[in-house]
């Protein structure tokens, strides 16, 4: 049985202080959130239209898995999920000089084309990925992973025995589509594999479609 309103109530929401108000805060006491995007300073908000509605492309409620299957709530021991302001603070603290932390958009090109989050930094999930047996499939993505791992992500390898180091790597914030995506998943086991430590791999499980349901600004490349 659905239950609607009454006219009373109905009125009671609509002349309610938030049916009033004019702007859309991310939280009480945030209205916005600056961050770094290639090279500019982006601002963050929440859309004010009241009517908004996501993209076509996010409105799909049924999607074929695999590839398309839903995530569980943790990618892996060890590695936090994160929320929305979990991610606006990492923006915000590298905004704010911290080099140290790197947001990266696992999907493809022409998922990015079409809006990603303000700040964050694409890297294909195919340059990472590894196959089921865990190792690289062509050569070519090793030399390609290897040169990720030290020039974007801060790692390096010991001249002695090649094995990878992560003492000065950065703390990473991997997202995709969703949390019926699985492409942040598979690059969180990757690199988990080849040991980057757990406590510097951070999910945001709920991605651009979580991102864009909340009406936080996106940007196109």
């Amino acid at each position: 049985m659905i239950i609607r309103p009454t006219f009373a109530l109905a009125s009671l929401l609509l002349i309610g202080p938030f049916a009033q108000a004019e702007d859309n805060k991310i939280t009480p006491t945030l209205e916005s959130v600056d961050v770094s995007h290639q090279g500019t300073t982006q601002t963050i908000t929440r859309g004010a239209d009241r009517h908004a509605t996501l993209p076509e492309m996010f409105q799909k409620t049924e999607r074929g898995c695999p590839p398309f299957c839903v995530q569980p709530m943790q990618a892996l021991p060890g590695v936090e999920t994160i929320g929305e302001l979990e991610v606006l603070d990492y923006l915000s603290r590298i905004h704010q000089g911290d080099a140290s932390i790197l947001v990266v958009d696992s999907r493809t090109p022409d998922w990015v084309m079409r809006g990603t989050i303000p700040g964050a930094v694409n890297i294909p999930w195919n340059r990472l990925n590894t196959d089921p047996s865990g190792s690289l499939q062509q050569a070519g993505e090793a030399e390609d992973l290897g040169q990720i791992l030290t020039e974007q992500f801060g790692a390096s390898q010991d001249p002695s025995n090649s094995q990878w180091q992560f003492n000065d790597a950065k703390t990473l914030v991997l997202f995709c589509n969703g949390i019926w995506c699985a492409q942040s998943t598979a690059n969180l086991k990757t690199l988990a594999g080849l040991g980057y430590p757990v406590d510097k791999l951070k999910w945001y499980r709920g991605g651009m479609q979580d991102w864009l349901s909340v009406g936080l600004t996106a940007v196109k490349p």
